[in-house]
Parts: structure tokens; sequence; C-alpha cells
């Protein structure tokens, strides 16, 4: 995101908060934020429908255009903008005249009793009664006209709200302030970070509450940036507000894939949390299976047949008596029967037992878990290991929920450690990592990560799991922080101007056609950006133009290669003219060149003292299968200055010997000018 967006999504976030809590009152949070984030919703719906709208006007009116309409069309064209399927094609709920936006702000403050004219196509007459009144109508309306996607899914209960009418006016004026327009920004974007805003604020205000649909931004960007679910089946049994499911679609974008590449499986029990991520998903637009309605994730589960790609949650800590229509000989306890008093292996086994394959999972967790020999635990985590199910251990510093002070980690888990998709065989290995001393104190109780220390946690896991260099984050191995904004923003225009030969082979490359093997477009490796670059391959493909032909131009672009090379990174060189004219012999030589072998471009993994260590299985059992990092990583290295250390002890006494005699002239200096006053010491 550059810097101009974040920085009008932060004065957004300060306007919008500091304003709507004003209005609150006294009212309590819970209560409160169903009255904000239901009507951000309902902002949101009108909007896209109205941008929808005003694409068809113009469409109806271009003769250029397959919608076009013809020169005297004014009244069809009304009746055509009333079609459902216009809006539908486009992926944008279906607002009737009743719920949208205009109206419902128009009509908010008319006295109770008094009649209002609502314009769809025909008039249709309102009876007013209450502003909250007005808002379930509207939401009910919504409901109905998308039954598919928002069946149970609207919280309609603004006349049971303790909100006195006013209040509520003014909430409606203050979400229609909204920019919901920004140069860059779509309304969907900007709308969904409000809603993500809000609700980081509301389980602030809500304390432990809170915890029970929010987990805490960093941690789900660094889960979600270590497992990278950039196509197939995302599942989370515990999804509170959908975060995991949000962040996934963020680095989807970022890598340049399609949304569409996963599928969204979610479960929760509570009825409020659920409709709160399936509005979080309708926002964003995107296609989710939350199970249909609230429940169980263990006595009631919805997705018993779905093994998914990737399986990502933040459930309740040390939870107990959650076995409650729980059968001990449930095929989900492969590992051993979790103890009635704590759910930490019950969770993990679930999601185990969803997980595809080749899948990989990540589990939040307190500290206790990689301890515990309580009830059966101990030897839970033992089978585990013993199965090499176990991938990666996090420890995280104290400090960062907003429900609970406990500490916690991070377990990685997969199904297959052996050699496959660009992975490294790590069979019978796991890597433990101790982020503990990361990070900073966001205020006076939140610690938080920075992008940094996401990045570096992110890059760690990576290069002792894959083959290939550099990060995929586009940085040269080695190096920290972000890359430079003017990079990003040059690749970002090179994808939106594309030459004839670069859309041709994209066209071929996308979507893993070739080899199997992801291609990104337009991909920075800092200082440069690649026409092409498959990561997992270290492939870069570049086509040239006759510039490159020039003394000049061959001397750089062989400085280049030279240069990616040195990254691990070999480059193919076409000229513009022979993939138009020669398609398919350029293809071939891709597909040769991706099906070499990898051993050259191998990256290599380097324990760090006090902060990574790739353990064995047997180091393991030598520690009793215990797995706190701590234990693993040790302690930083002391910096050696090259001295030997009788020669230092001699000279560090000399200097001590010197200051000692500085001393002692210095009290009897001090001693003679007390004594010339008058007192002896």
């Amino acid at each position: 995101m550059q810097q101009d967006e974040q920085q009008f999504l932060n004065d957004l976030d300060k306007k919008l908060w500091t304003a709507a809590d004003k209005l609150r009152s006294n009212l309590d949070a819970a209560v409160y934020k169903h009255a904000v984030l239901g009507l951000i919703f309902l902002k949101y719906v009108s909007d896209a429908f109205a941008e929808r709208r005003e694409e068809l006007k113009a469409a109806f009116k271009d003769p250029g255009n397959d919608y076009y309409l013809g020169e005297d069309a004014g009244e069809l064209i009304h009746e055509e903008l009333e079609i459902r399927d216009y809006y539908t094609e486009k992926n944008v709920f279906w607002v009737p005249a009743m719920a949208r936006w205009e109206n419902l702000q128009n009509n908010a403050k008319v006295a109770p009793g008094t009649e209002i004219e609502i314009k769809n196509g025909k008039k249709i007459t309102y009876k007013f009664t209450s502003i909250g009144k007005l808002i379930d109508d509207a939401l009910d309306a919504v409901e109905k006209e998308n039954e598919k996607k928002l069946k149970g899914v609207l919280n309609k209960t603004y006349t049971q709200l303790q909100i006195e009418p006013a209040k509520l006016g003014e909430l409606i004026d203050l979400i229609a302030t909204v920019p919901f327009h920004h140069q860059t920004l779509h309304a969907k974007d900007i709308l969904g970070h409000v809603y993500e805003y809000f609700l980081g604020q509301f389980a602030l205000s809500e304390g432990k509450k809170g915890g029970q649909y929010y987990t805490p931004k960093a941690i789900v960007t660094l889960i979600v940036e270590m497992l990278q679910p950039f196509k197939g089946r995302v599942y989370d049994p515990a999804m509170g507000s959908g975060g995991f499911f949000v962040q996934s679609e963020r680095v989807i974008e970022e890598h340049q894939g399609r949304l569409g590449d996963i599928s969204v499986y979610g479960q929760k029990s509570n009825p409020t949390t659920w409709r709160l991520a399936a509005m979080n998903m309708a926002i964003r637009g995107i296609d989710f299976n939350f199970g249909g309605e609230p429940a169980n994730t263990f006595s009631n589960d919805k997705h018993p047949d779905l093994r998914a790609d990737f399986v990502m949650a933040n459930p309740p800590f040390n939870m107990k008596e959650w076995n409650t229509g729980v059968k001990d000989d449930d095929p989900r306890w492969q590992y051993g029967i979790p103890p009635a008093s704590n759910a930490n292996f019950a969770w993990m086994q679930h999601m185990l037992y969803h997980l595809a394959p080749n899948g990989s999972m990540a589990l939040l967790l307190a500290n206790g878990s990689m301890s515990s020999n309580i009830n059966n635990e101990g030897e839970i985590r033992k089978r585990l290991l013993e199965d090499d199910k176990v991938e990666c251990m996090v420890a995280l510093p104290g400090q960062l929920f907003t429900n609970t002070q406990i500490p916690a980690c991070i377990w990685f888990l997969t199904k297959n450690k052996k050699a496959h998709n660009g992975f490294r065989d790590r069979t019978h290995q796991v890597l433990f990592i101790d982020a503990r001393n990361l990070g900073y104190m966001k205020d006076r109780v939140l610690h938080d990560f920075t992008p940094e220390d996401i990045q570096k946690i992110a890059d760690t896991f990576y290069a002792w799991r894959t083959v290939t260099l550099p990060s995929p984050s586009g940085r040269r191995a080695g190096d920290e922080g972000k890359l430079p904004s003017f990079l990003l923003e040059h690749a970002r225009q090179l994808r939106k101007n594309q030459t004839d030969a670069e859309s041709l082979l994209w066209q071929l490359l996308r979507s893993r056609q070739i080899a199997g093997c992801k291609f990104r477009r337009q991909h920075p490796v800092q200082p440069y950006i690649l026409d092409f670059y498959c990561h997992e391959k270290g492939l870069a493909i570049e086509l040239d133009g006759g510039q490159h032909n020039s003394t000049e131009g061959i001397a750089k672009d062989q400085k280049r290669t030279e240069f990616l090379a040195t990254q691990g990174i070999t480059v193919l060189r076409f000229w513009n003219n022979d993939v138009m004219q020669n398609t398919e012999g350029i293809l071939q030589q891709i597909y040769n060149a991706l099906t070499q072998t990898l051993s050259q471009r191998e990256r290599a993994y380097q324990d760090i003292p006090a902060f990574c260590k790739s353990a064995t299985l047997d180091e393991i059992r030598q520690h009793d299968y215990v797995l706190t990092p701590g234990r693993y990583v040790g302690a930083a290295e002391a910096q050696d200055d090259g001295e030997l250390f009788a020669d230092k002890m001699a000279r560090l006494t000399a200097q001590l010997k010197e200051q000692f005699e500085q001393s002692d002239k210095l009290e009897a200096e001090i001693k003679k000018n007390l004594a010339g006053l008058g007192y002896d010491v």
C-alpha cells in the first residue's frame, strides 16, 4: 500500500472512531459494535450497488458498448437499472430501494407515523414507526434478496438496542460522511479497512470478551506470511471474525494471484461472532462456507469431509469442559484422547484431521502446550513428534493479546515433511524460533511486531522449509527492512502497461500452466524488477526490445544477469518478436529450464543462536519431547574481539589499578579542600 493511501486510511480511522465513540455515550461496547458494524455493512452494499448502477448508466448510453440501449432510451434505462442480473453478474449484492442508503439517511429523522414514499420503478409506501425499525427492515430486505449468501447473517435487532433515536440518526450521518471513494482505493478496500479497524477497537474496549472474535493483526499476518495460502482450501475451525481469511486475501493480491484461487471454510459456535465473520467476508466479496449456521466445532462438525490445504486458528486457550457430546472413539483423536479439562490438543487433532495430505497448519496455543505432561497431554505431544507431524514452533512475546496475558506460542504442523513441491526434505526435524525478544511496546499494555519482525520470522521459516532464494518478499538474501516504495510503485505501473509479448506470455505462464510452476509478473528483486519470476525454481524470464541490442544495453543486461546469479536466480532472455512468432519454441525452452535440477539453487539455512535452531528428533527426545524454543536455540554468542583472555585480564587489571590511584588522589584533594574550610573528614 502506498504512503498516501495508508495516511488516508489512518486519518479516516481516527475521525470515525473518535466520532463514533462520542456517540456511544454509556452504551456497552459489546452492544454498540453491532449498531456500528451493521450500518457500515449496509453502507457498503448500498455504495457498491450505486457504483455498479453508474457503470450501467454509462454503458446503456455508450454506442460502443454491448449494453447500449439507443439514443432515446430514458424510460427503458430506468427499467433496466432495476434488473437484478446486471448486478449479480459482477458479484454485487442486489439492494432493494427500501435498503438503499439515500432512503435510510433521508428518512431517519422523520416523525413516527409518517408515510414514506420509496421509488423503485414504482412507488412504494412505507409507514415509519422508528429509526430502529427502518434499519431492521432495510437489513431484512437485503437479506431476503440475497438469501443464498446472507441467510441468517445480518443482525436485525436495532429496535431492541438501547440507543436514543437521535443518537442513531447521528451515527447514520457520521457513516454517511465516510469518503468511500479515493483516487486509487476502491470502496471495498476502504470499507473493509474501516470494518477491521472498528473490530480491533471494539475488542480493546471489551477486553477479554473481545478476544472471542479478534486476533491481533500482527499475529494473523505472521501466520499467513509463513504459510502463504495462495491457492486451495483454507479452513479456520475457530474463525472469530474471519481475520485469517481477510489476510489470506491480501497476500494473494500482493502476489498477483486471484481471489478465486482459494475456497474459505470456517466454523464458530457464537451466533454474534459468526455473523460478524460472515459480514466481514461479504464486505470483501469473499465467497465462504461457514456451515450455514453457528455450531460447536467439536460436537457438531459442519465440515466433516473437508481436507484443507491450509488450516489456521486462534482458539480459546486452555478451554475447559469442551467435550460435551463428543465420543472418546471419535476418529479425530488419532494421537490420544484430549483431557476434558483442556481443549488444546483437541483443537490440534481436529485441525490435523481436516488437513490434506500435503497441507500445512498453524495453531496458536498457550505456552503450557509445549511442555505439559498432565492428563495425557505429554503422551499426545510425543506421538505427534514420533509420527513426524510437528514442523515448527514459534515462541511469542508476552502482552500480544487484548483478552489474555497468558504467554503464547504458534505450532506449525504438516502431514508431509518429505521433499515435494519445492520443499526440502525435513523428515524428523523441527525448526524452533524464539521470537520473545522481537517487537515493541505499542502502548502501556500491548506488545506488537514491526513488519520487519514478521518478515524476519517468515523468511527464516521459508529458508528452512524451501530450496529457493531470495525471499518471496522480493528482498535480496540477507537484506532486512521493507522494499523501497518507488520500486513497488514502478512494478505496479509496469503491470498496468504490458507489451503485447508480455501479455501473451503471461496468459501462458499464469495459473501454473507450465510444469506446475507458479510465476509472478513484474516482480521486484531489489534493485531490479523481473518481467516474470518463478520463485520455487529460481527462474527469471526477461523479454527484450530493440534497445537491449545496443552496446550499453547488452552491458546492463550482463550486469543484471550476474547479480541475479549471486541470488541463485537463472535468467532466460527472449526477444519480443520471438515470443510472438515462435511461441511454442519459447515455451519449450522455459519448460526445460523449469524441470532441471535445483541443487545449485539451494539456499542455505543457518541456525542463529538465541533465535532459531533446526533440531533433530533425537535432540527432542533428549529433552523429553518438551518443545519450548528457548531450550534449543541457546543464548546469543558473545562477540570475539580476538584478544587472548590472559592479555585482556592483564590490560583490564592495569587499567583498574590506574583508576584506583586516580581515585585516591581525588579523595585526598577533596579532604584537603574541606579541611581548609574547617571540616575534617
